[in-house]
């Protein structure tokens, strides 16, 4: 009888411990799948960005005609076919965290909805829109995880969150190629607690995902090259002031106007934008047109070409480029369509530290570019450690680490004192009370349809 019970007992956990590898190795091949999308996502990215360039050069004008036409084509079919699919991505993937009810989960976070997110980001870059694909992939990165998730079965609400918190970290360590980034930017602007800061599935999630990209490109490849600069203590630590107050200001402001779009526009605008979306961003497709045409081109696309040269050297930031990048940053955000803000917000620092370089002769030009994209970046996420470590891991650089957190965190508290919510947790929040709108809407209709149904001899 004891020998049976053995016997028993081996078996049972046999089963269990095949069961538990069986989807251990299914959720790796979801990080595995989430590194394959993020590298297409990103080659299909650049090859549009790189036929929009050629477009402009051979004749600026013709952009009066494929942004507004374009931006309007990626409204409508955001609205018909892909509604959820609108801006970054992140305050979706914030926003599922919260949300107990699953099927509001697997609508957001539909396979469908991803699919649309990445076509409609790269048409909004053919079409010459300053946006970028990092924040579409992190919720890109959610729904695939997601989608293995209810593959493998869980019903247990902290584990589905797990997955996708895992999903989301998973997109920013392939979209950048830096998985130390990914791990910081899940327990500092997608976690809530501790459960899911210290989760195994984030980490085992993160590291395949981004060992799968940097296999995909071919090497140790990193966003920015490598920026062997350095800023000694000292007087060289005046970039460290001027970058963080700058990039705080910025950044805030910046912040404070998107949480105020995502309200709603006032007056006649935004009577416009409630009732005839496709039109209004049309608008805001002219805008873009013209503030492209008036630039040369250089508000175009993610601005990750002019962030390069900023740091290799071999352009000087100028205050125009700034002004004109962050209106048509704000102006791609305010149409409505598909797309992410990391990627101009760093072009956009890039260029406050140029600009803040041409001060300070003394101090290398490519370090106080860094200094003012970090500070930029987060003034804007207000994350200063995710600033930090995703610039400091693009550029390949370590010796400057002390003052990128320094800058980082003078400029969350100039930040905070412009605008003293975060930007995606704010977004996180708008995005909650539609949906939770819209499930409203939904239940009075089905009442009342119920209701007529019963009582039909009421009906005039």
């Amino acid at each position: 009888m004891k020998r049976r019970n053995r016997i028993t007992r081996f078996r049972r956990s046999a089963r269990t411990h095949t069961t538990h590898w069986q989807r251990s190795l299914i959720f790796w091949a979801g990080a595995i799948t989430v590194g394959i999308i993020a590298w297409l996502f990103a080659r299909a990215a650049d090859y549009a960005s790189s036929l929009c360039l050629s477009l402009t050069h051979w004749n600026p004008y013709i952009m009066l005609v494929i942004i507004p036409s374009g931006l309007a084509l990626s409204m409508w079919l955001t609205k018909r076919f892909f509604p959820g699919a609108q801006g970054s991505g992140i305050p979706q993937t914030i926003a599922t965290l919260h949300i107990e009810d699953f099927s509001l989960i697997n609508r957001i976070l539909a396979l469908r909805i991803a699919f649309g997110k990445i076509c409609l980001t790269t048409l909004g870059l053919l079409c010459g829109a300053s946006i970028g694909r990092e924040g579409p992939t992190v919720q890109v990165g959610a729904a695939i995880m997601h989608a293995y998730s209810r593959f493998l079965g869980h019903a247990n609400v902290s584990t589905r969150r797990g997955v996708i918190l895992a999903g989301g970290a998973a997109g920013v360590a392939a979209a950048f190629n830096t998985p130390l980034a990914g791990i910081v930017f899940a327990i500092e602007e997608l976690s809530s607690s501790f459960h899911q800061r210290t989760s195994g599935f984030m980490l085992t999630g993160v590291v395949i995902a981004g060992v799968t990209a940097i296999v995909l490109t071919g090497g140790n490849y990193t966003y920015f090259g490598h920026a062997s600069v350095d800023v000694p203590v000292g007087t060289a630590w005046i970039a460290v002031l001027a970058c963080g107050i700058l990039g705080g200001l910025g950044g805030g402001a910046f912040s404070a106007f998107l949480i105020r779009v995502g309200k709603g526009l006032p007056g006649k605008i935004g009577r416009i934008q409630r009732s005839r979306p496709v039109l209004f961003t049309a608008l805001c497709g002219v805008l873009l047109a013209i503030l492209g045409i008036a630039s040369h081109g250089e508000t175009f696309g993610t601005g990750y070409i002019q962030a390069h040269h900023l740091v290799d050297g071999s352009r000087h930031g100028h205050m125009s480029y700034f002004l004109m990048k962050y209106a048509a940053t704000i102006i791609s955000y305010c149409s409505g369509i598909p797309g992410g803000l990391f990627a101009p917000s760093l072009s956009i620092g890039a260029s406050v530290g140029g600009w803040v370089a041409r001060f300070l002769p003394h101090t290398a030009p490519g370090a106080v570019v860094l200094l003012g994209m970090v500070g930029y970046f987060s003034g804007v996420v207000q994350s200063p450690l995710t600033a930090t470590v995703i610039v400091m891991e693009m550029c390949d650089n370590q010796q400057i680490t002390l003052a990128l957190l320094a800058t980082a965190f003078l400029a969350l508290g100039v930040s905070r004192m412009v605008c003293s919510h975060s930007l995606y947790g704010q977004l996180a929040d708008q995005f909650l009370a539609r949906q939770e709108g819209y499930l409203q809407k939904q239940h009075d209709q089905t009442r009342q349809a119920s209701s007529d149904h019963s009582t039909p001899e009421e009906a005039p």
